[in-house]
């Protein structure tokens, strides 16, 4: 009799937990902004639903659970029709940091055979970004030097970045005994440079946008405040093909002389910034850009370029939809299916971050990240982020 009432208590609340964790399923995908284009409807199906009945160009809708029960408030904007042109192509990439970082702290012998640290002593740390000393502007490490020899061993005042914030520092050189030369015990680093992939461009603010997330330095993590930077022309030369434990790399080469256009921003969508060169020719078309709500599982093609300068298309599918209401490098789930693409390449390399996701003919997203045991699967971040962070959508 009892377990007669358990199977029946069972069998009640079953549907209900499934029922419950489907809706929470589908609330949670509820950005808290939402995007949505003239004239056309918001997100709604047979559970969830978001009011309809205003026709402010940016306000907050109620959702609704079954159409009557509130359950969350969303901000929704209205914006117009909005083509960009997908990239695919290879560039170089070059940009120069914020002041110096600080990547290392070192030790140094003095005379009287003591060792010390200056910078550790005045509480410098990895990842502080020197902006000045004795109020003289440090825009590289050779400047860095100069002005430490040039004060010798007497108090030097530094200006420094970390976290955000501007803090001062006190710090006294010491002539080290190796070299002879004056020192404060830092290793630093001023410009980065390396390979990656235009994702658009658009001919009416002049925009770009690359990478789909950000530059950070390899020895601290950090994403690397930049000064200036340019992208450049690349060609792809060789391909060292991933594998399981061991991701891949695209091996390009690119010139100074041959600038495409200036950076302004490295964040957590990517670099974005102007267009310069007047000979840039895409070899595509504008394409309608996706807003979330309309991106889905299931197949889709990347555009990327695998030898030379030329881009192709290539199959994959998109698995998973990740809930975002933040801007995240990680917005999606893919899979390579493309079998010439996995000859080549063996799916998701470095320097494919960038590379366009297009969907039904619409541009969805930017291939961002691969699973290092899984090299034909990898992450890529919804369009509409990079859109924002350039401006381009508001």
């Amino acid at each position: 009799m009892k377990n007669r009432k358990k199977m029946k208590l069972f069998y009640v609340l079953t549907p209900i937990l499934l029922l419950n964790i489907l809706l929470f399923n589908k609330i949670s995908q509820i950005p808290s902004t939402i995007y949505q284009r003239e004239g056309e409807k918001l997100y709604s199906n047979i559970f969830v639903n978001v009011c309809n009945d205003e026709e402010k160009k940016e306000k907050t809708r109620n959702v609704e659970l079954l159409g009557f029960v509130p359950i969350k408030t969303v901000s929704t904007k209205t914006i117009p029709e909005t083509y960009v042109i997908p990239s695919g192509e290879p560039i170089g990439v070059n940009i120069r940091t914020k002041g110096v970082l600080v990547v290392g702290i070192s030790n140094l012998i003095k005379d009287d055979g003591e060792v010390i640290s200056p910078a550790a002593v005045a509480g410098i740390e990895v990842g502080d970004s020197i902006l000045k000393i004795n109020n003289v502007e440090i825009t590289s490490s050779e400047l860095l030097l100069k002005e430490i020899n040039r004060n010798k061993s007497g108090e030097l005042k530094l200006l420094i970045l970390r976290n955000g914030k501007e803090l001062n520092k006190k710090v006294i050189p010491v002539k080290n005994l190796k070299d002879n030369k004056f020192k404060i015990g830092l290793w630093v680093r001023d410009s980065i440079s390396g390979i990656g992939t235009l994702t658009f461009y658009d001919e009416k603010s002049n925009k770009f946008a690359a990478l789909g997330h950000p530059i950070t330095d390899i020895d601290t993590g950090q994403i690397l405040k930049i000064s200036s930077g340019e992208i450049l022309k690349a060609s792809i030369i060789s391909v060292d093909k991933g594998t399981k434990g061991n991701p891949g790399e695209l091996k390009g080469i690119f010139a100074s002389e041959g600038i495409l256009g200036n950076i302004e921003n490295n964040s957590i969508t990517g670099i974005n910034g102007e267009m310069k060169s007047k000979d840039y020719r895409t070899i595509n078309k504008p394409v309608k850009i996706a807003l979330r709500n309309e991106i889905k599982v299931g197949k889709a093609k990347i555009l990327t370029t695998v030898e030379g300068d030329k881009p192709k298309l290539f199959d994959i599918e998109i698995e998973k939809l990740l809930p975002q209401d933040e801007p995240g490098a990680k917005s999606m789930l893919i899979k390579v299916t493309d079998k010439k693409l996995l000859n080549t390449t063996g799916g998701i390399v470095q320097g494919m971050s960038g590379s366009p996701i297009i969907q039904d003919g619409k541009l969805v997203g930017a291939v961002t990240h691969v699973l290092i045991n899984k090299p034909d699967t990898g992450y890529g971040i919804y369009i509409e982020w990079m859109l924002k962070d350039s401006l381009i959508i508001k």
